[in-house]
């Protein structure tokens, strides 16, 4: 081994270079990581966090069979509806996936719109110990209280934490109280001290992007296709197999929209409304958090060559 490739080595904890595809809902990871697969002898990790269950087809917008014909995908759908994830868990089972592609010789390439989770793959978690019982009491709070009665509370205990998450995010809310609970300590101080300087993994970062309206018009005719192709049916077909419309699956974008119309709460064409904006409002805040990362080489969708160019020249200086 060259003096150079051990210098680079050296600084991760794992030495195993990884491409992640990141961007916006809807802007085309699916298609980029696919096309890098074929070129690089690779395969792909999914780290979107409604892709990873079961039963969710057209409304998580899962690769269909011809894209998972042109490239083995994993992580995808390996969840019932009814199971807990977090980045913890993911950083588990993608560090074994990520293994086991090593092993084999090919390369892991990631894609996805879950910031937190590649994040927390790159530069680890602060550890909180066993959480366990306090979860569980949490969740019986949840149950009879309501999500509200805690944020208020988070807010009272951890307003910075609370400033930076939405009053309706039930995971961040539940996670930010346990870990005070646990350790006496506020998440915004523990995330500060840790500060995610951990060096697990030296990555390669493609951003996608278009201008906000292209992008907003793509999505607006996403979900007029996703509906053509069967997507109410889809939730009918769930609801029918008696899975709670409170399950954390069934309350993200699209499915809580139909839901709510499947229940009477809203007109059809105000849940498509709703649903558009709320795709669009999710769309933005995935750019908000990728803009931050100063990692990121951003490209248009249409730019593969440029891109798979930038991947090769990273992996030809990160060879062991």
């Amino acid at each position: 081994m060259k003096k150079c490739e051990r210098d680079w080595a050296a600084a991760y904890e794992k030495p195993i270079p990884l491409i992640a595809v990141v961007g916006p809902t809807g802007v085309g990871k699916t298609e980029i990581a696919c096309f890098l697969a074929e070129n690089l002898n690779g395969e792909v990790i999914n780290f979107d966090s409604i892709q990873v269950y079961k039963h969710l087809q057209i409304g998580a917008a899962k690769p269909g069979p011809e894209e998972l014909a042109r490239a083995p995908h994993h992580l995808l759908g390996i969840l019932e509806l009814h199971e807990e994830f977090n980045a913890a868990k993911f950083v588990e089972l993608a560090d074994r996936a990520i293994a086991e592609l090593h092993r084999r010789g090919k390369q892991p390439l990631l894609a996805g719109g879950t910031g937190l989770y590649l994040k927390a793959l790159l530069h680890g978690l602060f550890e909180v110990g066993d959480v366990s019982e306090i979860r569980k009491k949490l969740k019986e709070r949840l149950e009879k209280e309501g999500l509200e009665v805690l944020f208020k509370e988070l807010e009272k205990i951890d307003p910075e934490t609370a400033q930076r998450i939405s009053a309706h995010d039930r995971v961040r809310i539940l996670r930010a109280l346990e870990v005070f609970y646990a350790t006496g300590r506020r998440f915004s101080e523990l995330a500060r001290e840790h500060a995610f300087a951990r060096r697990r993994y030296p990555c390669l970062k493609i951003g996608l992007h278009l201008p906000r309206q292209e992008l907003y018009r793509r999505l607006d005719v996403r979900v007029d296709k996703m509906l053509e192709a069967g997507f109410l049916e889809e939730v009918k077909t769930l609801l029918a197999k008696g899975y709670s419309p409170a399950l954390k699956p069934l309350r993200s974008i699209g499915y809580r929209h139909l839901i709510a119309y499947l229940e009477g709460q809203v007109p059809f064409e105000e849940a498509v409304r709703l649903m558009k904006r709320d795709t669009r409002r999710y769309a933005k805040r995935q750019l908000s958090w990728f803009r931050k990362d100063q990692e990121i080489k951003w490209f248009r969708p249409e730019e593969k060559e440029k891109i798979l160019a930038e991947a090769r020249k990273f992996l030809d200086t990160h060879r062991l």
